[in-house]
C-alpha cells in the first residue's frame, strides 16, 4: 500500500497559504475601515512587533494596545489605503511567514498626503487549528550617505 503525503501535504500548504492571504486582506480591510479591534484580532498574545513608528520592538500588551492603533488611526482624515504587493506566503506545519511590499496612501489630519512604501514581514503561527500572527516587521531603507534620513520616496 503506498499513500501520497507529498500531495496531500502540498494540498494542506495551499488551503494554509490561501487562510494566511485572507488574514492579511482582513488587516488592510480592517485598517481602511478604522476597526482596531478586528485589525488586532489575529494576533497572538505573545505577538512582537517592530513598526515603522518608534519604539524598535512592542511585545504582548504594548503592541496590542487597542487605544494606540486607534491614535494613529486618528491621525488621518479619510481612507487610509494601503496595498500589499509581491506577496509571497512560505508555510511549514504549524509556522509560516510572508513578506511583501507595501503602500500606503491617504491624507493625514493636517492634509498633507501621504504615498509611503514599506517592507513586510509577518510571521504566523498555527495555535489550536487557528493562525495567528506572531511576529510583524514593517521598515523603510535609510540612506547610507552618513544623513541617517530614511529613504520614503523610494517606489518598486
Amino acid at each position: 500500500m503506498t499513500t501520497d503525503t507529498g500531495t496531500t501535504r502540498e494540498t494542506g500548504r495551499s488551503a494554509d497559504e490561501t487562510a494566511l492571504r485572507a488574514l492579511l486582506e482582513e488587516r488592510v480591510a480592517a485598517t481602511e475601515a478604522r476597526d482596531a479591534r478586528r485589525f488586532l484580532a489575529p494576533c497572538a498574545p505573545d505577538i512582537v512587533q517592530f513598526d515603522l513608528a518608534p519604539p524598535l520592538q512592542s511585545k504582548g500588551a504594548e503592541a496590542l494596545d487597542r487605544g494606540a492603533v486607534e491614535a494613529w488611526y486618528a491621525t488621518w482624515d479619510g481612507t487610509i489605503e494601503i496595498t500589499l504587493t509581491e506577496v509571497e506566503i512560505a508555510v511549514g506545519d504549524d509556522v509560516a511567514f510572508s513578506h511583501s511590499i507595501n503602500r500606503m496612501h491617504g491624507t493625514k489630519s493636517d492634509g498633507s498626503q501621504v504615498e509611503l512604501w514599506s517592507r513586510g514581514t509577518v510571521g504566523f503561527r498555527r495555535t489550536g487549528g487557528t493562525w495567528r500572527i506572531t511576529h510583524t516587521h514593517d521598515s523603510v531603507p535609510f540612506l547610507m550617505d552618513g544623513s541617517g534620513l530614511a529613504a520614503l520616496d523610494l517606489t518598486p
